[in-house]
């Protein structure tokens, strides 16, 4: 299943080894990201080398083996999207990963981001419901 994956999920997913990095690992899900993402992810790239406590080799390592299971859409792919998208949600550093994820035609958007509840184009998945689609959540006691 293709999924979108917002920047957020993927800092996520290096900051932690947890329920993001899980999520990202699972074979049920082929994810996609916009090229956008890269950039965002290098605007952050000393805080979060800092709150990963890694150096700068083992965080491009781990960057890399993350990386490994998504694929990047280039600009040109989604930039036709782009303007019919930013009247849909009101920050405009998520537009990219909205026209992305149109463009790309996935199943929805992995993100908590509430920006993109903003929009009803795309479906907006949060770990719960990657969880439940998997077939990994846990039944409530």
């Amino acid at each position: 299943m293709r999924i979108l994956i917002d920047t957020n999920r993927i800092i996520a997913a290096l900051i932690k080894k947890g329920t993001s990095r899980s999520i990202l690992l699972d074979e049920n899900f082929k994810f996609v990201t916009p090229d956008y993402t890269i950039t965002e992810i290098e605007k952050h790239k000393e805080e979060l080398k800092k709150k990963t406590k890694l150096s700068d080799k083992e965080f491009k390592i781990l960057l890399a083996l993350i990386f490994e299971h998504i694929e990047i859409i280039p600009k040109s792919e989604y930039d036709d999207f782009m303007n019919s998208c930013k009247d849909l949600i009101s920050d405009p550093d998520d537009v990219p990963h909205l026209a992305a994820c149109i463009a790309s035609k996935a199943y929805g958007i992995w993100a908590h981001d509430p920006i993109f509840k903003e929009q009803q184009k795309v479906k907006v998945l949060t770990n719960i419901d990657m969880l439940k689609i998997s077939g990994k959540a846990r039944n409530p006691v």
